[in-house]
């Protein structure tokens, strides 16, 4: 099942929660060692520098971690997560900007078997692809994939396969963990696809 490659210049606007919201029934797409993956997106979060306390990058904050964030957008920013989690993230923006959108789950598409192998799992579940965390195990993205463009040859990409989504599917909500982020923890740039089983867990 293909769809049309959604180009850098979609990720290139200022305005990074309407490319969170929009994001919602496109699809993430990956193909390591041959193995072809795909999901659609049904969860993200929005992150806007600098004034959002719970953006790696709030205040400008420019490290060699969030260095792919300054580039400009339609390239991946891989992080890994207390540790142990890699959690992947689409920069959005100019150069400079800072903004970035993170995938917190996906809808199994395509090689699923391919996902239940890395996942160590026998049948399907929200268990598969449902969190940040796992969903990057199941289609195999790791931190070596940061800082690279959006595009089939550099194994990550996004389509855009006509998949209708109202406005009135999609829920916002504050996001996750970023209880430190003081005010900034309430504003409402988690975007869900309603009913649907495969989002997170609601906080």
């Amino acid at each position: 099942m293909s769809g049309k490659i959604i180009p850098k210049s979609y990720f290139v606007s200022d305005d990074v929660i309407d490319i969170s919201r929009s994001l919602i029934g496109k699809v993430l797409c990956t193909q390591f060692d041959d193995r072809l993956t795909k999901g659609i997106i049904v969860e993200t979060e929005a992150y806007r520098a600098p004034e959002d306390k719970a953006s790696h990058a709030y205040g400008n904050k420019h490290t060699a971690r969030t260095a792919p964030m300054f580039l400009e957008g339609g390239r991946s920013y891989v992080y890994l997560c207390y540790g142990i989690h890699h959690l992947f993230n689409i920069v959005t923006g100019g150069i400079n900007m800072a903004h970035a959108v993170l995938i917190r789950a996906i809808e199994p598409l395509e090689g699923i078997d391919h996902m239940l192998t890395r996942r160590k799992l026998k049948k399907v579940s929200a268990r598969l692809t449902a969190g940040p965390g796992i969903l990057t195990k199941a289609l195999g993205i790791t931190t070596t994939q940061t800082n690279k463009p959006l595009i089939r040859e550099n194994s990550i990409w996004i389509e855009d396969h006509d998949f209708k989504i109202d406005t009135d599917q999609i829920i916002s909500s504050p996001r996750v963990g970023v209880e430190y982020a003081e005010e900034c923890a309430a504003w409402p740039w988690r975007f869900r696809l309603r009913d649907n089983k495969w989002c997170s867990p609601a906080k």
